[in-house]
């Protein structure tokens, strides 16, 4: 039988404030699983409620088909790895790992072979006698998260463990987790703020905002297909405009926009959302062929934002602002530049439609 992990109606109240809102999550057995949020939206909070740091107002925690609300941390058996490394600074780094198998009193000699395999896996088997002062930040995190796996725990738990980092070593020890999770086939929840983060590891993103879950699904569907206005905003970038629908075609009051979601034919209230990638760019010396040419219209190039494979354009249309990711060949091909005069088109079926106004704020 999995050990999965469910998470049903998860509640947490600090007097009149709810924290987490009935909540509810199945997570299978070596999952990898991101929650993705702004700060204060909850998200550590569910984290502390698994590992029994934080107690439960309502609902449940499941593990192994047992409710283990009441269970203290230690009899959880689960591992947890924070933002700031917590490595004794006393210890090296051979005796920060063997720690945790020392206070469950392992045998001396498996303790020393299951060292060395954690130094094994994060390739630092040279600097085993190295105290944590003598490490770098990207070495030091590698450490605390060899510590919490050497006792196998049941599940690992990740509070932002790579926010202090520099971009680099982020990037670097983002693809050495996915790894190790991958060998280990060890169950993770992993915490962060950063969307790019999130997208790049997990195998289900769990979005959330105000204590309650706005979309769960794999990344690639948490970015293509956002639920609502708010993670088309939170996950990735996109343009909004609001407006009012009828049918195919939506009235923003400066102009109208053919969009390829049928509504039910009456007037009612929407807001569009398209990612940059999918706003194509035209040179204005020539009006281009476009499959609809209601959603083509004139504008000019304010801001050019080199971004190494792609160029970003913020483009002032009558009216609004757009920004559009074009590729750097197609960017250098077309000869565009700032201030230039362009033609913007938008294909009805790359607009999302979501009920109501608000633009993703």
């Amino acid at each position: 039988m999995g050990r999965d992990l469910k998470l049903e109606n998860l509640t947490k109240r600090y007097g009149n404030l709810t924290a987490v809102d009935r909540v509810n999550l199945e997570i299978r057995e070596g999952e990898f699983i991101c929650f993705l949020g702004p700060s204060g939206c909850g998200k550590t909070t569910i984290l502390r409620m698994i590992t029994g740091f934080e107690t439960v107002t309502d609902g449940s925690v499941i593990f192994n088909d047992r409710v283990i609300n009441d269970l203290i941390p230690k009899k959880r058996e689960f591992g947890i790895v924070f933002q700031s490394y917590a490595l004794f600074p006393n210890m090296t780094v051979e005796e920060n790992i063997a720690f945790g198998l020392k206070m469950r009193k392992m045998p001396k000699k498996f303790i020393a072979e299951r060292v060395d395999k954690m130094l094994d896996l994060i390739g630092l088997s040279d600097w085993r006698r190295l105290y944590p002062a003598q490490l770098s930040g990207g070495q030091q995190q590698r450490v605390a998260l060899v510590r919490a796996l050497a006792p196998d725990p049941q599940v690992l738990l990740l509070d932002e463990p790579l926010s202090a980092l520099d971009a680099k070593i982020r990037l670097r020890l983002r693809a050495e987790i996915k790894r190790l999770q991958q060998e280990l086939k060890k169950t993770m929840i992993h915490v962060t703020h950063d969307q790019e983060e999130a997208l790049s590891i997990a195998d289900r993103v769990v979005v959330m905002e105000k204590g309650q879950f706005r979309q769960v699904g794999r990344p690639i569907d948490i970015y293509k297909n956002p639920s609502c206005n708010f993670v088309a905003d939170f996950v990735g970038t996109s343009n909004f405009f609001e407006g009012r629908r009828t049918a195919d075609v939506v009235d923003i009051g400066r102009r109208k926009i053919k969009v390829t979601s049928n509504g039910n034919g009456t007037d009612e209230a929407v807001s569009l959302a398209i990612r940059p990638e999918n706003v194509e760019v035209f040179k204005g010396d020539a009006v281009p062929q476009v499959a609809e040419p209601m959603n083509l219209v004139r504008g000019r190039i304010d801001v050019v934002v080199f971004q190494g494979a792609a160029v970003r354009l913020l483009i002032h249309l009558e009216g609004e602002e757009i920004i559009s990711d074009v590729v750097e060949k197609d960017f250098e091909q077309r000869a565009l530049k700032q201030g230039d005069d362009v033609y913007v088109y938008c294909s009805p079926q790359s607009f999302l439609v979501f009920p109501g106004g608000g633009g993703g704020k």
